[in-house]
């Protein structure tokens, strides 16, 4: 795993796994190469790492796709770069650990839709949530036709795309845009708070729980009461469900592996 400080930098804290988009001077905007250090990152979690948290430099999570590479690109060439996104945000989103997001500031096109592919969502009620995609005359091509129209309804994502209408970090959270809004400055606290309760839970049971309820909520209504079944199944077998069963019993904290 290798990409460039300029871009994001990464800071182990016992368990949690701390990336930072390091374009403060740009806004945290997601550029080539900053897509190819998520890339390089979610492709090879440190084993160590039971949980990730994403947040920006400078006061702003992210404003989006950086425009300043796409002008000249022909049909093709934005084909391959919005299926690469969508490959990357797939790792985020189907990472083998929880993913927490600290959003500040802008939080938009783009950044929103990185910020959709992670799993829990703290905002800053200071939070500008904007997709701003129809005033620039480009389509989102990150994942946010699937993700955020699943968070939010495809019919307030149109309104959004449309008028450019801006959401603050208070008003994300009533609509689904974050699970969790704090007052200016707290949002990074509050991630790794939730972080690590996370990473007391056992390592096998956060990676199901990331990895099959999506993918059951895309399934035909039987075939993902039988996913369920089986997932169930796997989950109650081995030493984390036993440690787990015999810790409720005994009336103590569990210690997973």
């Amino acid at each position: 795993m290798s990409f460039s400080d300029e871009v994001m930098t990464v800071e182990q804290k016992g368990k949690i796994a701390h990336l930072t988009l390091n374009r403060p001077e740009k806004r945290n905007a997601l550029n080539d190469a900053t897509i190819e250090a998520l890339d390089a990152f979610f492709s090879a979690v440190p084993e160590t790492t039971r949980v990730v948290v994403v947040s920006g430099a400078g006061g702003h999570f992210s404003s989006g796709l950086d425009l300043s590479e796409q002008v000249k690109r022909q049909p093709l060439e934005v084909m391959a770069h919005s299926r690469n996104w969508h490959r990357v945000m797939e790792l985020v989103q189907y990472c083998r650990v929880p993913v927490v997001a600290a959003m500040t500031g802008a939080v938009m096109g783009g950044g929103l839709e990185f910020g959709a592919a992670c799993h829990v969502r703290v905002a800053e009620e200071t939070v500008q949530f904007r997709m701003p995609e129809g005033m620039r005359g480009i389509f989102v091509g990150g994942g946010g036709s699937v993700r955020i129209a699943k968070l939010i309804g495809g019919d307030r994502l149109t309104e959004m795309m449309l008028t450019g209408r801006t959401y603050s970090g208070t008003e994300g959270e009533r609509l689904g845009l974050a699970h969790y809004a704090v007052p200016e400055g707290q949002a990074l606290a509050k991630a790794f708070e939730l972080a690590e309760r996370i990473a007391e839970n056992s390592p096998t049971i956060n990676t199901m729980i990331v990895n099959a309820i999506a993918r059951i909520g895309a399934m035909p209504p039987e075939a993902g009461l039988y996913a369920e079944s089986l997932t169930a199944a796997l989950s109650q077998t081995g030493p984390d469900a036993e440690e787990g069963l015999r810790a409720f019993l005994e009336k103590r904290k569990p210690q997973f592996g």
